[in-house]
């Protein structure tokens, strides 16, 4: 079986180039080991949202519904009803990638994939050989697990939450990234006693710190402990948990006992032997220019497996990318306004700079809170904010930051912004609808070019 390209791994970079190689005209076979949709599909953006929609649900109901006149009681939740739901969209999300591959003709072969030159994979399972002419490596990731927690039997990573039958009673978090505080979120809106463990300065060590006060702030609301500039440095099994050992930056020691530990920093490319052997440079993932090129040539990776940028709908891009460059049409990734977004409650987005990545003297930077939106006011929200940074020199937007309801569906102004090179005037003189969210974005624009209206 001879193809234009053969495309191994079936997440959402590995499928997406499939898709865009099929409307190009090429000829393409996809292998996946397991299931059609990778991480993001079954082990993670997925069902951790549908987790998160029905607990963000929960507190809603619990917090909103008496101040707002409603006369309704919440009796609780049912676990196996909300695992159910998440299992459902897990299925429906894998069944439509399913209808997509036969749509555009992408040959679908399942089992383990191994290269045996850049021209030639066989399926390991059958012993079936696959030729063709380019070859698109998205392996994707796997859970980072280390001692001591790799040496302790029930550890939790990322993908045993989805198994689980009946909620601890408490849980440890080790890492309080994008996956730990999203789980944090998701098990104390059940009542279970969540403590994050962070070791560098504060949670969400990629966004700027008052980003993170003000997602502890919610976090205190919900009883979440969290303990930053710490680390984990024992864990053992005891007759009623997990006796776990932190140590704080000063050396202090605390010893506390919990029902389980999850441990939450991260994942690491899945680079297999035969794909090493094949010869593609390494450099904490697989190394690629920006056309998503490896140094062999017909050879390229995307997503995960390069230990870059971790996020689906970047893996989904350089799959366009690595698509357009196989069908001859010249095309570059992008990667100055990666939106990145968390379901905490409220939710986190940001894209371009950061306020601590930037030269104050050079930038302006303006924060419009959330308190002072109308819209928020009618939805009981005041944690959160909007923040813009731009160039000093012609207000060209840099970078933004959101703290709010709907913070991943509001982002994307700012990821056009940023992209385009935008100024804020041109976005401030685009009329926002009210009431709405969207105006808290409009009040920090304000900031930017004179001064905000409604502070």
């Amino acid at each position: 079986m001879v193809f234009d390209a053969v495309v191994i791994g079936g997440g959402p970079g590995g499928y997406v180039c499939a898709i865009k190689l099929a409307q190009y005209g090429k000829k393409v076979a996809l292998i996946e080991k397991e299931n059609l949709g990778g991480t993001c599909t079954n082990w993670g953006c997925i069902p951790t949202k549908a987790l998160l929609t029905a607990t963000h649900l929960l507190d809603e109901s619990k917090e909103k519904a008496s101040k707002l006149g409603l006369k309704i009681s919440v009796e609780g939740f049912d676990l196996a009803g909300i695992m159910a739901h998440a299992n459902k969209s897990i299925m429906m999300s894998r069944k439509g990638i399913e209808f997509l591959m036969k749509k555009n003709n992408v040959t679908v072969v399942k089992g383990t994939a191994e290269v045996v030159n850049r021209k030639k994979v066989r399926i390991k399972e059958s012993g079936e050989e696959l030729e063709c002419e380019n070859l698109v490596l998205a392996h994707g990731s796997v859970p980072t697990i280390f001692p001591p927690f790799s040496e302790v039997e029930g550890i939790w990573t990322s993908n045993d939450v989805f198994l689980m039958k009946e909620l601890p009673s408490s849980l440890l978090i080790v890492g309080g990234g994008v996956i730990g505080v999203e789980f944090a979120t998701f098990f104390s809106s059940l009542g279970v006693k969540v403590k994050i463990v962070e070791l560098a300065d504060h949670i969400l060590p990629y966004e700027d710190d008052d980003v993170a006060d003000e997602v502890k702030k919610s976090f205190a609301r919900k009883g979440v402990e969290i303990k930053e500039k710490a680390k984990v440095t024992g864990v053992k099994i005891v007759s009623n948990g997990y006796e776990v050992t932190v140590v704080d930056s000063e050396g202090k020691e605390e010893i506390s006992v919990v029902d389980k530990v999850l441990v939450a920093v991260g994942r690491r490319p899945n680079i297999p032997e035969d794909v090493k052997n094949l010869g593609v440079e390494i450099e904490r993932g697989i190394k690629t220019d920006l056309r998503m090129r490896t140094n062999i040539e017909g050879v390229y990776a995307i997503g995960d497996v390069r230990g870059q940028i971790m996020l689906a709908h970047v893996a989904a891009y350089e799959g366009v990318v690595a698509a357009k460059n196989i069908a001859g049409i010249e095309a570059e990734m992008d990667y100055s306004a990666v939106p990145s977004i968390i379901f905490t409650n409220p939710e986190v987005a940001s894209t371009g700079l950061r306020e601590k990545d930037v030269d104050r003297e050079k930038v302006k930077i303006f924060k419009f809170p959330l308190s002072a939106n109308g819209r928020a006011r009618t939805m009981l929200e005041n944690i959160g904010f909007v923040k813009v940074i731009a160039d000093k020199n012609d207000d060209t937007v840099l970078g933004m930051s959101i703290v709010s309801p709907v913070a991943t569906e509001l982002i994307m102004e700012g990821v056009i912004a940023v992209r385009n090179k935008l100024r804020a005037h041109q976005l401030e003189e685009s009329i926002h609808p009210h009431p709405t969210l969207s105006e808290t974005i409009l009040g920090a624009l304000e900031g930017i070019t004179d001064k905000p209206i409604h502070l």
